[in-house]
């Protein structure tokens, strides 16, 4: 191995760190996170620390005499530089300093190289490469992200093309068009000599063409979304105004009207008992609104000689005051009939869903006033004639696919329960029956709109990329609106407001939901999302020259021999998350929005299921082995593609947070047998303790951060001699260093296996006494 030791193999300041990348996951703004929902990903600020540490030698911060001052400086050293790099959001001046450093050290080591002396100037001015850093498993981003804002050149792999749009939304669009340019024609920016306006940076055009979307989705929609007459008026018939929405200027209610922000529905089953067959409301509980002396609630209503329950709006400073448990609703779809009392269970709520049973009932409107403070909740009665009829909806679904060639998605949910796809066992067989009618008329208006402007903008600049970053970047903000605007979305009484689809890595059941109102102005509308993706690209645009972001198989890059510094990657954990599955919503809306512009990633029903690394039994006719074996497969190729690619003096980085020995043994195997050894291995805290993906699964709290290199020779070593020996030292110090971290629990155990490696990776095979090969999982 060579003696060019980086600083992530000998030290980093990781309860700080570990603090920092907590904080950072508190947080919403100055974040890329925002732009787009993706799945695990990764806090910031430990990815920088990661791709910085892993190019900066591990003496750089130590003085030159005196051996035990010279380690314990240094690493204070280390540390205050490190912790200085990795705040959130991130520091302009530090990532300065930090290129700084990494060019300097990357100079000396391609004068080693070569033999022809090179400096951080050099590099600087591209006469020289930059250090190259390499993704294979890239996602959301996070990792090239932090490697271009060290000034490196910055590879992302990845085959899903949800994950490639949204690199080339993070990575390459805001960094090549970033900035005005005087020379290209546009919409927002300063005039140019010809009186003319010329480009004005993406983050101008998106805003500026993301406003144009709204008011003509406005003008299209406007009225599935009518004023509702207020009841505490007077009482005097005022005619609703058509114009509301379509009004940039100012969305002040006019008096005697509510503008709805969300409509609360809950779904219905018929009653099992054949002489009752009233609808069964499947309502988990009838909230509305859960704030400190200021409680409502729905109360249900079963009138006799009725078939339907109606709900009314009881309003108390207490919950007891309310008079009832707002919490007594359906439990796993379990609900008791209101008017006979029997029990509608959740098998036969399966069986009515399968057969087209069960339906909707309106329960409330959530509703702003001009002139009154809050939310306002009208019972259903008070505002079921301001809904649009559904053969209105019909219609015009009908003319809009027929006039733009744009369908309803009809793209297949998985059918698999056991892969959190729990939805289908309901009914609900394609991603368009995921939504209302009249959110696939908004949806849909929207797709239509985006295209449109991607025309205009052609026109206007004469440029069809450029046009197509600004579209891509729309396109983030439609997927956020489809996000919060399905059959799926809570109503959430603290914030009342409905939560979006993917708080958990699933399409789950749900028996009640919240409809927002995309073009308005509460949560869930188009500007709060356009905003969002707007910040995003604000974070990343002076990040330097973009990515180069390749959509493929982690197994075969097309990339050069020897030719990367760092391979830093969050590989698929086993059969954690499958991405494929999940991205396959945003697919489908992708696919209308922006796929004519991207035909070679959207010419398929659905992302690319053959070739994800996910150990998903589904995919092999149920066969836990053959999905096992599947996996394991990709993975070893995988690696063996990153030692191919990787200078023999690289460092390779694998973030892991999996806790089933069976999960890492693939990852070990994978790694050994591809000639890595694994020389260290870092515990961060990068998640957070109460996401729902932590709850009874193999996640754990810290990720690992496992650094390997690449193993001179094929030693064979004796178990007993020298594996479990060194193991054991290794396990002892790091009980002792890692515990008065603070690390704990089956995280500690684990940052132990992980550093434990190193006595077992750093030969080729290892046997027993009796010369029996120590395979890894009995190693583990």
């Amino acid at each position: 191995m060579t003696d060019n030791k980086r600083l992530i193999e000998d030290y980093l300041p990781i309860e700080k760190l570990s603090l920092e990348a907590l904080e950072e996951n508190k947080k919403r703004t100055a974040h890329i996170k925002v732009m787009h929902q993706w799945w695990a990903r990764r806090p910031l600020v430990a990815c920088r620390a990661a791709v910085a540490s892993a190019l900066l030698p591990a003496d750089f911060f130590r003085p030159d005499s005196g051996q035990e001052k010279r380690e314990s400086l240094g690493r204070a050293s280390a540390a205050k530089f490190i912790l200085e790099l990795c705040q959130h959001p991130a520091s302009l001046a530090g990532a300065a300093n930090a290129r700084k450093h990494i060019y300097e050290a990357h100079a000396e080591r391609l004068t080693k190289e070569t033999s022809k002396k090179v400096s951080a100037d050099d590099i600087i001015s591209g006469k020289a490469p930059r250090p190259k850093v390499l993704d294979l498993f890239a996602g959301g981003g996070a990792i090239p992200l932090e490697a271009l804002r060290l000034g490196c050149e910055a590879y992302a792999n990845d085959l899903n093309p949800v994950a490639h749009i949204l690199q080339l939304c993070t990575l390459v669009y805001p960094q090549k068009y970033g900035k005005p340019d005087p020379s290209a024609r546009g919409m927002t920016g300063p005039k140019g000599k010809d009186g003319q306006p010329t480009w004005g940076g993406l983050v101008e055009e998106t805003r500026h063409w993301g406003d144009w979307v709204l008011q003509q989705v406005k003008s299209e929609i406007a009225d599935i979304y009518p004023l509702i007459p207020d009841p505490d008026t007077d009482g005097k018939k005022q005619e609703v105004p058509q114009d509301f929405w379509q009004n940039s200027e100012s969305e002040a209610v006019p008096p005697g009207f509510l503008a709805p922000i969300a409509y609360l529905w809950t779904r219905i089953v018929p009653c099992k008992n054949p002489k009752c067959r009233a609808d069964v409301p499947l309502v988990r509980f009838t909230w509305l609104r859960k704030k400190e002396g200021d409680y409502a609630a729905l109360k249900i209503v079963a009138p006799r000689g009725k078939k339907q329950v109606h709900f009314e709006i009881v309003t108390a400073q207490s919950e007891n005051g309310l008079g009832f448990n707002p919490e007594t609703g359906s439990e796993a779809g379990n609900a008791a009939c209101p008017f006979c009392g029997s029990v509608a269970d959740s098998a036969y709520a399966k069986t009515e869903g399968c057969t087209g049973r069960i339906s909707r009932q309106l329960m409330a409107v959530a509703a702003v006033s001009g002139v009154r403070r809050g939310k306002i909740f009208l019972a259903a009665e008070q505002a079921k004639l301001a809904l649009p009829k559904a053969e209105l909806i019909e219609k015009r679904l009908g003319e809009l696919c027929t006039s733009t060639g744009i369908s309803i998605p009809d793209e297949p949910l998985i059918d698999d329960s056991k892969n959190s796809f729990w939805v289908t066992l309901y009914g609900p067989k394609n991603y368009g029956d995921l939504f209302t009618r009249r959110q696939l008329l908004a949806l849909l208006t929207f797709c239509a709109t985006i295209r449109e402007a991607g025309k205009r903008i052609c026109e206007d600049t004469g440029d069809a990329e450029r046009a197509k970053a600004v579209v891509s970047e729309l396109a983030l903000a439609l997927d956020k609106i489809a996000d919060c605007n399905n059959l799926l979305c809570p109503w959430e009484p603290e914030a009342q407001c409905s939560r979006h689809l993917f708080s958990r890595q699933a399409i789950p059941m749900l028996w009640d939901y919240g409809e927002s109102v995309p073009i308005g102005g509460s949560a869930g509308n188009w500007n709060e999302h356009l905003g969002r993706v707007i910040a995003g690209m604000e974070t990343v645009k002076n990040t330097g020259v973009p990515a180069i972001v390749m959509r493929g198989s982690a197994t075969a890059t097309g990339l050069a021999a020897a030719s990367i510094d760092a391979v830093i990657t969050d590989p698929p954990y086993y059969d954690n998350v499958s991405y494929a599955d999940l991205s396959d919503f945003f697919y489908c809306w992708m696919k209308r929005s922006i796929g004519h512009l991207y035909p070679e990633h959207f010419a398929t029903q659905g992302t690319p299921k053959k070739s994800e690394a996910v150990a998903d039994a589904a995919r092999h006719d149920g066969n836990r082995d053959k999905a096992r074996r599947a996996y394991e497969e990709m993975m070893a190729k995988a690696f063996g593609e990153a030692y191919r690619v990787l200078k023999p003096s690289g460092i390779m980085v694998v973030v892991y947070a999996h806790k089933t020995t069976l999960g890492w043994a693939t990852l070990v195997d994978a790694l050994r047998g591809n000639g890595f050894t694994v020389v260290e291995a870092w515990p961060m805290d990068t998640e957070m303790g109460a996401r729902m993906i932590a709850m009874g699964t193999a996640a754990l709290r810290s990720s690992i951060f496992l650094v390997a290199r690449k193993r001179e020779g094929a030693e064979t070593g004796n178990f007993e001699e020298a594996v479990k020996p060194e193991l054991e030292q290794i396990v002892r110090e790091r009980v002792e260093t890692l515990w008065g971290m603070g690390i704990s629990g089956a995280d500690l155990v684990i940052a132990c296996v992980g550093a434990g490696l190193r006595a077992f990776t750093r030969f080729a095979r290892v046997e027993y006494a009796n010369g029996e090969e120590v395979p890894a999982e009995r190693f583990l």
